[in-house]
């Protein structure tokens, strides 16, 4: 064999040596020498649930300082509290009526809280309000005069129930009594006669829907009520003349009964509310029109 043939040879060993090398060791070269693949296992996302929310009862004014970290409670959507109250709620309260007895020119601000989530099925225009009048109406029932409280809602949709339940959806605050708040009640008055709650119903129905305009002119009248002594609700039921007289007087007073008991469900107290009927007595519209009778079906809310 010549030398020139040799050093041919050597080198095509050396090239089918690498090759076979090359393809051995390479990790992405050739079946017979790629790894299996590797099994990658996802991990589940993390579901966080939400902590739930807590306000506390707290109550601080000059000579007053009082928290508990109880407070009411109120299912969702609705706006009666969770009964019983605990002790140390119930010790604020005496705490707050004192205060308030001796200090006449203090309001108290109650702050109703609630979400969009919920439903408002009472006479308020939000159940935020609603909350905050079931607290005053506690209140009252214990000896704290409404004239000192002034009520308010406030959207929180931050907000997070326990089991179905809002802890303390409410706060409270101490204010000096205003000195226009006299002026203030006048011009409420005025506004609620000169454009009173007027309730109408279907021929020989005796219930509604009320609208969220009918609803504000509710908290309007509950307002004054609680902040004037003495002042009263006038609810009377008119009808058109479809049938007999004597059946539309009867039927004027169920109207005018339905809008009490929507207003009593609401927290506004009995014997602040007056009740009566004039039939078909006091149109005003003309019967003999289909929209003049609609018209006289109504009931009219007013303050004495």
């Amino acid at each position: 064999m010549s030398k020139t043939t040799t050093n041919l040879l050597l080198m095509l060993i050396t090239i089918v040596a690498g090759t076979f090398l090359y393809i051995y060791f390479c990790s992405e070269c050739g079946s017979f020498t790629k790894e299996p693949a590797k099994t990658v296992t996802e991990t589940p996302a993390t579901v966080v649930t939400p902590k739930a929310t807590s306000f506390p009862f707290a109550i601080q004014g000059e000579g007053l300082n009082f928290s508990s970290n109880d407070n009411y409670n109120f299912n969702l959507s609705s706006n009666d509290f969770v009964q019983p109250l605990s002790a140390e709620v119930n010790t604020g309260i005496s705490e707050l009526k004192s205060y308030l007895d001796g200090n006449e020119n203090q309001i108290l601000n109650i702050t109703g809280y609630y979400t969009s989530d919920e439903e408002n099925n009472t006479a308020f225009p939000n159940l935020g309000l609603a909350r905050a009048n079931s607290v005053k109406n506690d209140l009252a029932s214990k000896g704290v005069s409404t004239s000192q409280i002034n009520t308010l809602g406030k959207l929180m949709d931050d907000m997070v129930a326990k089991d179905g339940i809002y802890y303390g959806p409410v706060s409270f605050g101490l204010d000096t009594k205003s000195e226009t708040a006299d002026d203030e009640l006048k011009a409420l008055y005025d506004a609620i006669q000169a454009d009173p709650l007027i309730l109408y119903f279907n021929t020989a129905q005796a219930s509604i829907t009320l609208d969220a305009a009918q609803r504000q002119k509710i908290a309007d009248i509950s307002k004054y009520l609680d902040r004037v002594k003495g002042a009263q609700v006038d609810i009377v039921g008119h009808t058109d003349n479809t049938g007999k007289a004597s059946t539309n007087m009867r039927l004027g007073l169920d109207r005018a009964n339905f809008a009490k008991d929507y207003l009593l469900k609401n927290g506004i107290s009995e014997d602040k509310i007056i009740t009566s009927s004039k039939g078909q007595t006091d149109p005003i519209a003309d019967n003999a029109t289909e929209e003049g009778r609609d018209k006289n079906r109504r009931t009219v809310i007013t303050l004495k």
